[in-house]
């Protein structure tokens, strides 16, 4: 026979697990009330795993997908702060080349747990992979255009003269050759660049995906291709310096300053390739005529070309003739006049002349007559008294500037006139 406290507590067992049962409920009522369950979405990225390095992925994919969860609201506020709170993926393992859909996958971070996923929005994304193969092809190089006259082009080098081709099959199958462009017009000198590499199909068309994922896209190691061109004169051709030729001196007091020929140097040409060999390496143009010349001078002039030669081109060129004066100085003693006196006033100065060194174009320094300057002090606004005041330079012609003023200050007394003067401006 049971104790009594054994038999009491059997046959309430069941009023007590009721008991404990509407206790947790009202618990988790309690704590609902005070944290309820929401839903909410999230926007994440959807990373690609297990993709093998013999494939590429070649089709367009959603990049994001729209995550539904529910949690307690408390979770959801710290999840929606954290960048990393959601996870989504698709596993591409042990897939092969071709069409597949796949699955959209999502986890979140344990410590944002009891958060549960509803929903991934797209399920699953439909997936293309091929084979990602590689090619060799020999680099193809066009040269379009012609030298200029006179000129020919020779056999042309590149480095490397062959390239890899790296991408998905279905695109690399189609490549027909690898080529590089080269244009040449009007070249006189041989050319050496690098120059950017395409693939081209059988048709010459360049070969490429419409979509802009960077997988999809063929690569060519490496993606230039460094190439010398060639170009040298024909026979009987000769590229040679342009000389002018002056007589006489420009004007007294002026310098011929500089001479500049347009163009520089010029093509000749001659069915004896040995008078071509045989010329100095340049050619003189007909005589200029520069006596008495003041100024800057342009003219075209016809080039003084020796028999059984020719000119490719222009036979005249265009010289321009600098022309400068000579620069010189002076020494020129003038007196110091006292302006802007008033009527009862007078100026003793003391030294009464002052010695200038003026510079500028040598002609105009000759011509220049002492009463064509004035060295002044200006007294206006001075009352009677003793002042160092330094002089100033009028009438002074633009051409010409003052070096220094000797000395560089007079003193002058301000008195009272005996008699009044009339007042100078």
């Amino acid at each position: 026979m049971l104790p009594s406290p054994l038999r009491w507590l059997i046959s309430n067992l069941g009023t007590m697990l009721l008991a404990l049962a509407l206790a947790m409920v009202v618990w988790i009522a309690s704590v609902t009330a005070a944290d309820p369950d929401v839903e909410f979405t999230r926007t994440v990225s959807i990373d690609v795993l297990g993709l093998e390095e013999d494939f590429i992925l070649i089709s367009e994919r959603p990049s994001t997908a729209r995550v539904t969860l529910r949690a307690p609201q408390s979770v959801r506020d710290r999840m929606i702060i954290a960048e990393n709170s959601v996870h989504t993926w698709i596993d591409l393992a042990e897939l092969q080349e071709g069409t597949h859909m796949v699955e959209v996958r999502a986890s979140t971070s344990e410590i944002f747990r009891p958060a549960r996923i509803v929903g991934i929005t797209p399920e699953f994304v439909t997936v293309n992979l091929d084979r990602r193969i590689s090619r060799t092809f020999q680099v193809r190089l066009v040269v379009t255009g012609e030298p200029a006259i006179g000129y020919q082009r020779g056999i042309a080098t590149r480095d490397p003269s062959s390239v890899t081709v790296v991408g998905p099959e279905s695109l690399v199958t189609q490549v027909d050759e690898v080529r590089a462009r080269l244009d040449i017009s009007d070249a006189r000198e041989t050319i050496s660049l690098d120059l950017p590499l395409e693939a081209l199909d059988a048709n010459g068309n360049r070969v490429s995906d419409e979509s802009e994922t960077s997988e999809v896209r063929i690569e060519i190691n490496p993606n230039e291709v460094s190439v010398t061109q060639p170009i040298s004169l024909l026979g009987g051709y000769r590229n040679v310096v342009v000389s002018a030729v002056t007589l006489g001196e420009p004007a007294s007091g002026f310098n011929l300053r500089n001479i500049t020929v347009s163009p520089p140097n010029v093509l000749v040409f001659s069915a004896d390739p040995q008078l071509v060999m045989d010329l100095p390496g340049y050619i003189e143009t007909e005589p200029l005529d520069i006596s008495g010349l003041e100024d800057d001078f342009d003219t075209l002039l016809a080039l003084n070309l020796p028999e059984g030669i020719s000119v490719v081109g222009n036979r005249t060129v265009l010289i321009q003739v600098s022309i400068s004066p000579i620069m010189g100085n002076v020494r020129i003693s003038l007196p110091v006049i006292p302006v802007g006196l008033l009527p009862f006033q007078a100026a003793e100065i003391s030294p009464e002349r002052v010695e200038l060194i003026i510079s500028g174009p040598v002609p105009i320094l000759n011509a220049i007559e002492s009463s064509d300057i004035e060295v002044v002090v200006d007294l206006r606004n001075f009352d009677l008294g003793t002042y160092l005041i330094e002089p100033q330079v009028e009438l002074l012609p633009e051409e010409l500037q003052v070096d220094s003023i000797l000395p560089e200050s007079v003193e002058v007394n301000v008195i009272r006139a005996l008699t009044p003067t009339p007042s100078t401006p």
